[in-house]
Formats: structure tokens, C-alpha cells, sequence
């Protein structure tokens, strides 16, 4: 009897340490990304992420990041996109494996080469990979020294940064001139005796440092020949002038003289004038070169700058985010229209709907959205049109989309939706229109209908286009024809850089892939050199897991992108001609779907836009 007591006190103890046990709540894991060589031949390997999610919430969208040595290089990939920065490999999740449930896992692989090269610097959605401290951007590099010059190069060096670093950038000005993994970097293709001041930044998956001390040189060949190349311009558009600025020529110098392509705008002996006698909202673009009485030296790079004037949706900021809204159910979240949140400073709603008569454009509240919201009517969507513009939003109506057939193909059609519009932006009070017609449109008559709605509505009519990326591959398209018909009353172009595949951009040298940071502006870089204003482009994007079947991009890479075509700093593989600063901004599709993925591309592209020039 004794040892049985004994015993059942010691499996009563047992059962009291195991309840302890169960009851010591567990503390969950950070989200991880373990790396797995599969298999190494040498020349190459396979290579395989997994993403384990050991949070206690949803992961919706992933992005891992990571660096691969000098000289590596990854030729296949499956069941992520890919971009790349230098060294720098970027993989985010295809639309079906992006969301993870606490405790699922997900995966990805690629081919690379060499065998021996091993990824390091991971990130997991910015953080560690390991799930431990967070990399922080490096230190500043040491101030660069010039260790070398000819006639057409300057050799530079400089001091390690403290950190992780993944590489070096070297600068001249806001352009980028060189990227390394070493503290060392030959410039070249320089013009003879010119003067170049240089500035030198690391970076990791964290960012870039601060920029380092300035350094100065001048290449070898200065024999009292003519001049060298000017400094980079600053050009900086007035009322029907631009005025301009640059750095002084190396060498004897009689005098300037600024051109516009082969014509001579003006000459001076000083470093900066003020070309005028300019039209009203017109872009120009100049160099300048210096001379002597041994002839011309070499052009300075174009800068570019747009007079005053520009009109067409002058209400809007600088860079703005927009929106569409669904007015129709589906998977994503049914939203009042006064639930869209601040960061959206314009809000297409989607769609005005197509009649039998040609032209025709109609609107009202879907009858199934209405029942989703619990009886939302027409008369509540219009006073929520009179909320977002007391928070100064604006709100415009989308007409077409996917399934619409709005046909503007004669000149009663172009009065007909010219009229029924403008009635439709009287009764709900929509600031314009945003044409999204995706099964396609005539150019001419729908520049008839966008002039006469122009003409009632007035100077503040905001007009905007959502073209497919295949729609602005070439000028001969009716969407670039129309986008370049209407440029002094056109507001901006929100190409969807989505469900494309891989196409060509400028530079016609690569079919770069949808889902890319080099997708991105590569083909924005075909409406900004054939035509368009800078504050006329914009990126489309889908807003998260759900809203496209391709080219889903995490809302970092949209940022990296739009920094880029501002600055030429921070760019992949595709660097752009020029810096346009006057990138107007971006658009996704949708509010809804934004709001079905945690709010992550508004709350993630809307700061950055404040960042940009």
C-alpha cells in the first residue's frame, strides 16, 4: 500500500510538471529563409530558399534579398520573380505562394554559377533571414583619393565602410559613374582635359551610406587646345524661360554656348543664362559646350526642364499615389468609398459602364456592392465623393477596364461621351475621367471627345490613362498616338506594368521581365524619351497577392524603381539616359486589393513619394 501511494504521488507529480509545461505560453519565432545548396557541379549549382512563417500572424507578400560573390551569377529561377542591383538578388513571392498561415512554409530555386558561390547578406522582408538583428545600412566610406589619370580616365580609391557592405557606388553628382565590391574604381570614357568631382557611397540590402568627401581631377591632354567638357547642368523651368547652370571647362575658355540639339540657343562667357521667349508648359532639353579660339570642346550631358503653365490636373501634389476603387464585388474587400484611407491622393473609381449608343458612358452604385456594404445607394456614394474632397482628395471615373466596351469610333460618339461624362462629373461630382479601355480605342475621335470634355468641364479637368504596358511599346500605338494628341490637357499615364510578360524597353537591348525593378523603368523610360513630360508618367502596380496574374512586385522594389527615374541612383542592371525628378508618382490596382494585403503597398509607396525631388 505504501509503494502504491509512492507511485501514485509520482505520477501525480508527473501530470502536475506536464500541465506546467503545457501551460508556459510559447514564444513565437520571427519569419526565417534557410538556404540549401541542392546540388553543385562544379561550373554551377542549384540552390533553394525556404521560408518558414514561426510568427503567431499571416504573412502576406515576401521578399528575400541576398548578395552573391564578384563574378556570380544566376541564370534560371522558379516559384518567385527576380530582379537584381549589382551582386544584389532580389526574389519575391508569384502570386499563389506569397501568403503564409503561421507554420506554413514556402520555397523558391534557382541556378547559379560558380559552384562555389554562396549567398550571403540575406534579408527576409528587410529583416534578417536568421531571424536575428536587422542589418543596418554601412558606415560612410573613407573620403576617395585620385590614384591615376589619363585622357579619358580618373582612377580613384578610398577607405572601408564599417558594416556589412555589399558594394560601392562612386557618383558625380546625383549620377551614378561606377559600382564595385572593392574600395577602388576606374571611371572611364571621359572626354580629354575634363574636370569631374566625385563622391563615393556603400550600400548593403539596408540602403546606401552617407556620401563620402568630394574628390576632384581633371583628365590628362590638356595641351591649350580647346576647352573641356562643362560641368553637369542644373536647368530649371520659369515663366516661358528655363533658366541654367553649370560647372566651368577645364582649360582656356572664350565663352558658352547652350544648344537645343544642333541649334544654338545662346552664348555667353559666364557659367549660367536664362533661355526665353518659350511657350506655355513646354519641356526642353540643352547642352552646352565651351570654346576658344583652338575650336569646341565636348557637349555636357542634356538636362532637361519644363516652363510654366501646366494646367491639366494642377491640383494635384507634385507626386501623388492613386487608386481605383471597385464598384462591383469580388474577392477582395467591398469598401465604402469614404473608407479610402489618406495616402490615396486621387481615386479612379471603377468603371463608368458602356450603353447601345456609341459613346454613351453610364454610372451608379453595382447593386451587389450596394448589398455587400448593407444598402450603400447612390445618394450615400455621393456625399462620400464630397468626403474625400473635403480631405482634398480627388475622384475621377474610370471608364472601361477589362470588360468594358465604351466604342469612340466617329464624331457623334465623341460628342456623346463628351456630353454624357461631364453630366456624370456634375451629378457625382467626379474631378475627370481616366480612359482604360482595354479593348482598345481610336485615337483620333477619343482626342475629339477628351477636347470638347476639356472645354465644359475646364483647365482643372483632371485626365488620366491606364494603358496596358503593350499599348506603349511604340508611339505608333493609338494609346501613345492619343497620350501625345492631348499632351498640354493630359494629366498623367498609369501604364499597367503588369500581366505583360517580358518586353522590350528603351534601351532595346534586353526583354526585361515583368515583376522587375528593370521592368519598371526601362518601359517607363520609352514614354519619357519619346514625348511625354515626366510629370505626365506614372507606375502602375497591383497592390498585392490577388489583384494581377502577373507582376506582382513587393512595394520596396515600386520605390526603388521610382528612385531610379528620379535620381539614376539605386537602379538595377538598366540605368535611364537621364535623372527625371519630375516622375509624377504611381498608381495600383486597387484600394480593395490593398486593403486584402494589410494596406502594404499605400502605407509603403505614399512616404517614399515625399522623398523624390
Amino acid at each position: 500500500m505504501k509503494l502504491r501511494a509512492i507511485a501514485r504521488s509520482l505520477v501525480a507529480l508527473a501530470a502536475l510538471v506536464t500541465a506546467m509545461m503545457v501551460a508556459t505560453p510559447a514564444f513565437a519565432a520571427p519569419p526565417t529563409a534557410v538556404f540549401t545548396k541542392v546540388s553543385n557541379w562544379g561550373s554551377g549549382f542549384e540552390g533553394k530558399y525556404t521560408i518558414t512563417n514561426g510568427g503567431t500572424t499571416t504573412i502576406n507578400g515576401w521578399s528575400v534579398a541576398f548578395d552573391l560573390p564578384s563574378g556570380a551569377n544566376i541564370g534560371s529561377f522558379w516559384d518567385a520573380s527576380m530582379s537584381r542591383s549589382g551582386q544584389r538578388f532580389t526574389f519575391t513571392n508569384v502570386g499563389w505562394n506569397g501568403t503564409l498561415a503561421p507554420g506554413a512554409t514556402a520555397s523558391f530555386g534557382f541556378n547559379g554559377s560558380p559552384g562555389s558561390a554562396t549567398p550571403s547578406n540575406c534579408t527576409l522582408n528587410g529583416a534578417a533571414c536568421g531571424g536575428g538583428t536587422t542589418p543596418t545600412t554601412p558606415g560612410t566610406p573613407g573620403n576617395p583619393t585620385v590614384t591615376g589619370t589619363t585622357n579619358s580616365s580618373i582612377s580613384l580609391s578610398w577607405g572601408a565602410s564599417g558594416g556589412t557592405v555589399t558594394g560601392y557606388r562612386v557618383y558625380e553628382g546625383s549620377t551614378q559613374r561606377a559600382q564595385v565590391t572593392g574600395t577602388s574604381a576606374t571611371i572611364g570614357s571621359l572626354g580629354t582635359c575634363t574636370s569631374h568631382t566625385y563622391t563615393v557611397k556603400a550600400y548593403n540590402a539596408q540602403g546606401e551610406s552617407a556620401a563620402s568627401g568630394a574628390v576632384s581631377a581633371t583628365t590628362t591632354g590638356c595641351t591649350g587646345g580647346a576647352p573641356g567638357k562643362p560641368g553637369t547642368v542644373s536647368a530649371t523651368g520659369g515663366a516661358n524661360s528655363v533658366a541654367l547652370s553649370w560647372g566651368a571647362s577645364s582649360g582656356t575658355v572664350t565663352g558658352y554656348r547652350v544648344y537645343e540639339g544642333s541649334t544654338v540657343r545662346a552664348t555667353v562667357t559666364g557659367t549660367s543664362t536664362t533661355v526665353s521667349g518659350l511657350g506655355v508648359c513646354e519641356t526642353r532639353t540643352y547642352t552646352v559646350a565651351a570654346y576658344n579660339s583652338a575650336g569646341e570642346g565636348p557637349r555636357s550631358d542634356p538636362a532637361t526642364a519644363t516652363t510654366n503653365g501646366c494646367t491639366s490636373g494642377g491640383q494635384l501634389p507634385k507626386h501623388f499615389l492613386t487608386g481605383y476603387w471597385h464598384n462591383f464585388d469580388n474577392p477582395a474587400v467591398e469598401l465604402r468609398l469614404s473608407a479610402v484611407p489618406n495616402e490615396y491622393d486621387l481615386v479612379a473609381v471603377s468603371f463608368g459602364e458602356a450603353t447601345a449608343t456609341p459613346g454613351e458612358v453610364v454610372f451608379a452604385v453595382d447593386p451587389g456592392l450596394s448589398a455587400s456594404l448593407g444598402g450603400y445607394t447612390d445618394a450615400q456614394f455621393r456625399a462620400d465623393v464630397q468626403t474625400l474632397h473635403s480631405r482634398g482628395k480627388k475622384v475621377i471615373l474610370s471608364v472601361g477596364g477589362e470588360a468594358g466596351r465604351v466604342q469612340v469610333a466617329s464624331a457623334a460618339a465623341a460628342t456623346k461621351f463628351a456630353d454624357t461624362v461631364y453630366a456624370l462629373m456634375q451629378s457625382y461630382g467626379f474631378d475627370g475621367v481616366d480612359i482604360d479601355l482595354e479593348n482598345g480605342l481610336n485615337s483620333t475621335y477619343m482626342g475629339q471627345a477628351l477636347r470638347s470634355l476639356r472645354a465644359k468641364a475646364g483647365a482643372n479637368l483632371i485626365i488620366t490613362m491606364a494603358p496596358q504596358t503593350i499599348d506603349m511599346q511604340s508611339t505608333g500605338g493609338e494609346y501613345f498616338k492619343l497620350a501625345l494628341a492631348i499632351k498640354d490637357i493630359l494629366t498623367v499615364v498609369h501604364t499597367q506594368f503588369y500581366n505583360s510578360g517580358s518586353m522590350l524597353g528603351c534601351d532595346q537591348n534586353a526583354a526585361y521581365s515583368q515583376g522587375s525593378v528593370n521592368f519598371m523603368t526601362a518601359l517607363a523610360c520609352i514614354q519619357l524619351e519619346n514625348g511625354l513630360r515626366p510629370d505626365q508618367v506614372a507606375l502602375g502596380l497591383p497592390a498585392g497577392p490577388g489583384a494581377a496574374g502577373g507582376g506582382i512586385v513587393a512595394p520596396a522594389l515600386v520605390n526603388q524603381a521610382l528612385t531610379c527615374l528620379a535620381t539614376r541612383t539605386n537602379c538595377g542592371s538598366f540605368v535611364p539616359p537621364r535623372a527625371y525628378p519630375g516622375i509624377r508618382g504611381a498608381m495600383t490596382w486597387s484600394i480593395n486589393w490593398d486593403a486584402s494585403n494589410n494596406w502594404n503597398f499605400s502605407r509603403t509607396v505614399k512616404p517614399h513619394l515625399a522623398t523624390l525631388p
